[in-house]
This record gives structure tokens, C-alpha cells and sequence, in this order.
């Protein structure tokens, strides 16, 4: 999955950008307040893609 289409559908969900690490990007879900990372690799695995979705949504 590209990582754009990956953020526009966390955010979408109700995730926001907390911040910038190193080679990760942190978002947000301000009503679970899980927050998980997202790799900056312009293609992301289906499985970590998915994960990322669940946790945030």
C-alpha cells in the first residue's frame, strides 16, 4: 500500500500527526488515545498496512 493512501485513511478514521521520529511518523487516535508509528517507505506491507488501520480506527 503506498503510504500516502495509508494516512489519508488513519486520518479519515480520526487519527492526527503527533510528530515527526526519525524514520517514523506518529499518529494519533484522540478517542482511544492509541497512538502508533508509521514508517516513511513510500510502500508499505498489506499486513503492517492493515495493523496500523485497526489500531488507529
Amino acid at each position: 500500500m503506498k503510504r500516502l493512501d495509508l494516512v489519508r485513511i488513519i486520518e479519515q478514521n480520526g487519527a492526527v500527526f503527533i510528530r515527526h521520529g526519525s524514520d517514523h511518523d506518529w499518529y494519533k487516535n484522540p478517542d482511544t488515545g492509541i497512538a502508533e508509528s508509521v514508517p516513511r517507505h513510500r510502500e508499505i506491507k498489506e499486513p503492517l498496512a492493515k495493523k496500523i488501520i485497526k489500531r488507529l480506527s
